[in-house]
């Protein structure tokens, strides 16, 4: 829909009106995944549709305490704006809020009325149109994992429920305050395509699955996801975080992956039933891609340095370098469904990752594996994290971002501008924690010392 289509904006404007809505909540992901948004009033929405909002560009290198990095063309160039218009098509009530509605924001440099680079949404969009050149239409299910957590009497927060053996469950015994049942029906009015949810492995961890789409709307889905996990805890009192391993007693939370690839009729590609392991050529090409760019992969789908204390043995987090059939062992497991079901999970991500980056990366992996044309080594059999089998992942954010900068295949379909603001950001986030003294430290050290 055109921005400036005053007929539909007014159309969309009278539906609000009949539903008692007032304000419209217009939101837009940061580097990091996090919601920045802007609450317009209903009355103003056609201005803002014609003009669109204005923002510092500097959101996008604003760390999560509060501090400006220095990205390039942020503080150096004098802390320019950002343009962003409502987009209505993605418009939907909160469920939870009366008398709001909520949409995305379509984020354009005002100066040129091209996409800002940091943005999110439209690096995906880049690296969707270099597939479509080649016929490719990737589809993509997310699964996200969080921990609920409660005020800690003593201070600080505490895992919610967190009594241990409830994996794979439902109900009282998991969830003595059905947390789960509301959220479930109020992501479900959110129409984020949720399907189920249930009680994960550690105590106080939830895991909600999304349907597959397309590729941005699998994006959408999942950033509007965390930032209603994220509200609706609030509103309990409660704190939801997706961070990678929020306690030293517990695992981490993944962001897995479903990939798969349809051709322009709608035919996934993936599938071929007289192909080795069942699979097409096309899709053991994207296998090894994903496996050739792993390193650098791990930078935009572990992007904290918290993400790397996930990582290694006996975890089911992935620790190597390697593939399986039906082997959740691996960094990249193949399902056992064939035909239309036919595609690779990637275990490799944390559920920190920004929903848009961790898609576009995962997804030009694949592509560059299938424009290389080469074949994956032999799949895992058995119980994997031998490292005489396979190659290590990077072990920290630093040499994840080292993999990043030399990748150049990677990083040129991504884009230079992108590319930079990223390591820039991320670099100075590791500086910052080098600097930064530890609990850890001062109970290690301070009173021996």
């Amino acid at each position: 829909m055109s921005a400036h289509d005053s007929e539909e904006v007014r159309r969309h404007m009278d539906r609000l009106a009949a539903d008692g809505i007032d304000v419209v909540r217009v939101t837009y992901p940061d580097l990091i995944g996090t919601d920045r948004a802007r609450d317009v009033l209903l009355e103003e929405l056609p201005r803002a549709c014609e003009h669109g909002l204005a923002f510092c560009r500097a959101v996008y290198h604003t760390s999560p305490q509060g501090d400006v990095v220095p990205v390039s063309d942020g503080l150096d160039a004098g802390l320019p704006d950002i343009c962003v218009r409502p987009d209505l098509d993605t418009l939907v009530p909160l469920p939870w809020e009366p008398g709001v509605a909520a949409c995305l924001g379509e984020v354009v440099d005002p100066a040129t009325g091209a996409p800002a680079p940091e943005s999110p949404r439209d690096l995906l969009r880049s690296v969707l149109a270099r597939c479509a050149e080649h016929g490719l239409r990737p589809v993509v299910g997310p699964e996200l994992e969080y921990f609920l957590c409660e005020p800690d009497p003593s201070g600080g927060w505490r895992r919610y429920a967190p009594d241990p053996g409830v994996v794979y469950t439902a109900g009282l015994r998991a969830d003595p305050d059905n947390h789960l049942l509301r959220t479930l029906r109020h992501v479900r009015d959110l129409k984020v395509g949720a399907l189920s949810g249930n009680h994960e492995f550690d105590g106080g961890q939830i895991e909600i699955n999304l349907v597959h789409s397309d590729a941005v709307s699998a994006a959408d889905r999942s950033f509007r996801f965390k930032a209603a996990i994220k509200e609706l805890a609030r509103k309990e009192g409660r704190l939801a975080t997706f961070m990678a391993k929020p306690f030293n007693d517990a695992g981490g939370s993944g962001f897995h992956l479903h990939l798969s690839c349809d051709d322009e009729e709608g035919r996934n590609t993936f599938d071929d039933p007289s192909g080795a392991y069942g699979l097409s050529a096309t899709a053991r090409h994207a296998v090894a891609g994903v496996l050739a760019h792993a390193p650098a992969l791990a930078a935009l789908l572990n992007p904290t340095v918290n993400s790397y204390k996930r990582f290694g043995p006996d975890t089911l987090a992935p620790w190597l370098i390697d593939w399986g059939l039906d082997n959740r062992s691996a960094m990249v497991r193949i399902p056992p469904e064939r035909g239309t079901g036919a595609r690779l999970e990637l275990r490799l991500g944390d559920a920190s990752a920004n929903p848009y980056l961790a898609i576009a990366a995962t997804t030009a992996a694949a592509l560059l594996g299938v424009l290389a044309g080469e074949e994956p080594p032999a799949p895992l059999e058995g119980y994997g994290y031998d490292t005489a089998r396979s190659a290590v992942l990077p072990q920290t954010l630093p040499a994840a971002l080292d993999a990043l900068e030399a990748d150049t295949a990677l990083t040129d379909l991504l884009g230079k501008g992108f590319t930079t603001s990223f390591l820039s950001y991320k670099r100075d986030e590791v500086e910052r924690f080098h600097r930064h003294v530890t609990d850890w430290e001062f109970t290690e050290y301070a009173y021996h010392l």
